[in-house]
């Protein structure tokens, strides 16, 4: 179903982008790899290696410009876009009362403004298409709230209101819009947690361990692939938010 397709994956360098970026390559499709820093060479020569074609393209999707020459590169290399993954985020985490007003602004414009670009440009190519599938990375804090995370799950929080308004906009074209809500994933990005503040988080999982990259990749897969399934929230979390 996805063979031959065009997969954007946002903040796709490492730890979760980089498991779902190679989830579409074994899929069979091609790849564009959004950036804002830097990707490994390796990284594209393993995509490659699946025998698809890899597209690594440096943009700052907060910006609505940069966002737009994402897309419009995209399309212009493979001739569709038909998959599209927000996952770039960042955190600046701190407690509310001491949190900066930059540091509230800076994740609140990667985190949902940037998804917001990427569809608002996106969607156009999906409508003509008749055709697309929208999945955006949120995360379980968007869904219960984190101390010292305001930021971070206000803009998680704004994921799942986006994906909602935009699968009910885009539905009559057959556009599927969707998120994933990771729970705890062993990533850089906790990675850096000490080692009490790790056991105390895997203590609260029913599972009783950290999810993979590749756990959210399959989740991400599974909406991609499925043609019935839109405005939906998709917990991988181990059982911390049982709704």
């Amino acid at each position: 179903m996805l063979n031959g397709k065009t997969a954007i994956i946002t903040g796709a360098a490492k730890g979760i982008g980089r498991a779902i970026a190679l989830a579409f390559a074994e899929k069979g499709c091609n790849i564009v790899l959004n950036y804002r820093s830097s990707v490994s060479e390796e990284l594209v020569k393993e995509i490659e290696g699946c025998g698809v074609k890899c597209l690594a393209v440096k943009a700052d999707i907060s910006n609505f410009g940069e966002a737009e020459n994402l897309i419009k590169t995209a399309k212009a290399e493979f001739g569709s876009v038909d998959v599209l993954v927000n996952n770039a985020g960042i955190t600046r985490d701190g407690l509310l009362m001491r949190m900066s007003e930059k540091d509230f602004d800076d994740v609140i414009s990667t985190n949902l403004k940037g998804a917001f670009n990427t569809i608002r440009h996106a969607s156009g190519i999906m409508l003509k298409q008749r055709s697309g599938a929208i999945i955006n990375i949120s995360s379980v804090v968007g869904l219960m709230g984190n101390a010292g995370q305001a930021n971070y799950a206000a803009s998680k929080a704004g994921i799942i209101g986006l994906t909602k308004s935009a699968a009910r906009e885009l539905a009559s074209r057959g556009i599927t819009v969707n998120a994933v809500a990771p729970g705890f994933i062993s990533t850089d990005m906790t990675g850096v947690l000490n080692d009490d503040l790790q056991k105390k988080m895997i203590d609260s999982i029913p599972l009783k361990k950290a999810g993979s990259p590749e756990d959210v990749a399959a989740a991400v897969i599974f909406l991609a692939e499925n043609r019935y399934i839109t405005g939906q929230v998709l917990d991988v979390d181990g059982g911390m938010v049982m709704n």
